[in-house]
């Protein structure tokens, strides 16, 4: 999927909601465990009961592999039926690889082309050796890990190399990669008082926005900071829409609660029309 092609689609669901598969045996309605493939049952259901309020879905790889075999499975299922019944939708693997050379370029086969993702997440720590491989493969995105939503963010990432903070090299320094125009970057909702500064130096590129809702992260403060012409924001919600419920109408209480931001998001759009 292309950047317009996203841009697009956010504009004609009047949504910029990206939902998180992070599916847990442990949290899914106990009925479900009854079924061959209970991860896929309960995606399968989230999936059909919110696409049309959402335009990305976020797979966290960790709760596939977490299952060995049967995970992947699960993970791979998911994954084409998105890719097959709803193709219009951003796929992102949330897989926060962080290799070097032919070793990220395996990952980025992995992730691309065997299980077909449109993007990926990446830890920039190796620099670039560990991200251009990704960026190679064409329409694809990789999403780099930059201000966090974590306690433990403020360990690194804010920390001074000499007048400028870690975060804000990463971001400046990335823009010299081969194919950045194919980068987006993760930036938490819980520091939205950054996201003004962050705009400074990537001023048109998509950010990836965990954080709105169960870590505290606030939509509006969200927009207001880090909004451009072309929305140019996913916000990702996981556990506040998958696990509204733990019955039988599990599948309607995601519906309502992605509903409900989608509103949210569709006022701010219209603020969005009104600034530009």
């Amino acid at each position: 999927m292309t950047t317009q092609e996203l841009i697009a689609q956010i504009h004609k669901k009047q949504s910029f909601l990206c939902i998180g598969l992070d599916t847990d045996l442990d949290k899914i309605p106990k009925f479900l465990l009854k079924e061959e493939d209970p991860i896929f049952t309960f995606n399968k259901a989230i999936i059909d009961a919110t696409h049309h309020l959402c335009v990305a879905y976020k797979p966290n790889i960790a709760f596939y592999e977490a299952y060995g075999v049967e995970g992947w499975s699960s993970l791979r299922k998911t994954i084409e039926y998105l890719n097959e019944n709803y193709p219009e939708i951003f796929t992102i693997a949330d897989a926060k690889r962080g290799d070097i050379g032919n070793t990220s370029t395996r990952y980025a086969k992995a992730f691309f082309e065997d299980l077909n993702f449109d993007s990926i997440t990446i830890a920039p720590y190796m620099g670039k050796d560990s991200v251009e491989p990704f960026l190679a493969f064409e329409n694809k995105h990789t999403i780099l890990l930059a201000l966090t939503s974590n306690e433990g963010a403020f360990d690194f990432q804010t920390k001074k190399i000499g007048d400028t903070e870690l975060y804000k090299e990463v971001l400046s320094i990335s823009t010299t990669y081969k194919g950045s125009e194919n980068l987006m970057y993760v930036v938490g909702a819980t520091k939205a008082a950054y996201f003004k500064e962050i705009r400074k130096i990537v001023p048109n590129s998509f950010l990836l926005v965990p954080g709105v809702g169960a870590q505290g992260g606030n939509l509006h403060d969200v927009c207001a900071h880090g909004m451009t012409k072309d929305v140019g924001l996913l916000i990702n919600s996981s556990r506040g829409i998958i696990y509204a419920s733990g019955e039988q109408n599990f599948a309607e209480a995601a519906q309502q609660k992605a509903c409900e931001l989608q509103i949210a998001m569709k006022k701010e759009l219209d603020g969005l029309h009104q600034v530009f």
